[in-house]
């Protein structure tokens, strides 16, 4: 039988793939009222506050250089157009564009964060430093509405500059940001009193994306899980994340077995999700601090962490289907310690 908690990839939480960013501005020889136009001044600062009987809040912005043709009386955004959407393209251009842009790196001892929510987060978290934040030009008036006051000046870019950023395939929604990868914390910076949650080899990173963002809602302090044979904090695993990569801190450890001791020693009651545990969940857990240890994806979990388990449970699944993908079965073993935790009335 299945191992719970195993599976594979979680619906896309992020919403439907496709291309991203906004509509593509007008013609190179088009001008909009000069309240809609980008600063190209390299003015720096945030979102222009504006006023209440005013249109919505625009924003100053540091135009990217390019080294396309400069039209005159163009907006920084149409510098960079190129030709005609009608002009046939050359047939090595052709070519080049049927093989998709070439993804730029991401500088190092950095990471590149996209879409709206992880960046807005990021943006809204003083502990986050941001280096560079990019927005399309109708994604940064969204962003001016979630995020009033940014710490940085935005950089006004084309949607495609983003894909060659993050991958052609990626819903950057027109925002993207790098930003510094916060600090390593270790097992003993956990609270006594915490919920936390173990990931026993679970490498997918949307998986792991799922389960942050399942982690922030139901109030869990931090994710457990191996420096090797997990996923990265990534922009792809942020960016499922919906934003929880900054609020749920994740610990990387070198051998699973020996965090799960040191997380037993410090008083955790450590429970190990598995379909065929022998104990339902809800009445396996009393009381905080709680380790939830969950296994990877097809194998469950490995014989040393079961052994470091103090129960393994299982979910009440009443219906025909015993095992859900681990992103799933983190979301309801969640609620179900939450609501046996609540006090009795």
């Amino acid at each position: 039988m299945a191992k719970q908690g195993s599976g594979g990839r979680p619906g896309n939480p992020g919403g439907p793939r496709g291309a991203a960013g906004g509509p593509r501005q007008g013609g190179a020889g088009e001008r909009g009222p000069r309240q809609d136009r980008p600063d190209s001044s390299g003015s720096q600062g945030g979102w222009d506050p504006g006023r209440a009987d005013q249109e919505p809040r625009r924003f100053e912005t540091r135009p990217l250089r390019s080294k396309s043709r400069s039209f005159p009386g163009a907006s920084p955004a149409e510098h960079d157009r190129g030709p005609a959407r009608d002009a046939a393209p050359r047939r090595d251009q052709r070519r080049d564009e049927s093989r998709g842009p070439e993804r730029e790196p991401v500088p190092h001892g950095r990471l590149r964060l996209y879409g709206f929510h992880s960046v807005a987060e990021a943006l809204n978290n003083p502990r986050r430093k941001i280096h560079t934040l990019y927005v399309t030009e109708n994604a940064g008036n969204r962003l001016a509405e979630m995020v009033p006051n940014p710490r940085v000046a935005p950089t006004l870019v084309r949607a495609e500059q983003i894909d060659r950023m993050v991958g052609a395939d990626a819903v950057h929604q027109g925002v993207a940001a790098d930003v510094e990868p916060f600090a390593g914390l270790d097992l003993y910076d956990i609270p006594d009193d915490a919920l936390v949650l173990v990931l026993d080899q679970v490498t997918d990173p949307h998986n792991v994306g799922a389960i942050l963002r399942s982690a922030a809602a139901f109030g869990a302090a931090a994710i457990v899980m191996t420096d090797r044979h997990s996923p990265e904090a990534t922009g792809v695993l942020a960016k499922t994340a919906s934003g929880a990569l900054e609020h749920v801190p994740i610990v990387t450890v070198g051998n699973l077995a020996q965090a799960l001791t040191v997380l037993g020693d410090r008083g955790f009651w450590r429970v190990g999700l598995d379909s065929e545990g022998p104990d339902i969940l809800e009445k396996s857990v009393a009381s905080r601090p709680i380790a939830l240890v969950l296994g990877a994806e097809g194998k469950g979990l490995r014989r040393l962490t079961r052994e470091r388990c103090d129960v393994l449970a299982r979910l009440d699944m009443p219906g025909a289907i015993k095992s859900l993908n681990v992103s799933n079965a983190a979301a309801v073993a969640l609620y179900a310690i939450g609501k046996a935790l609540e006090p009795k009335a």
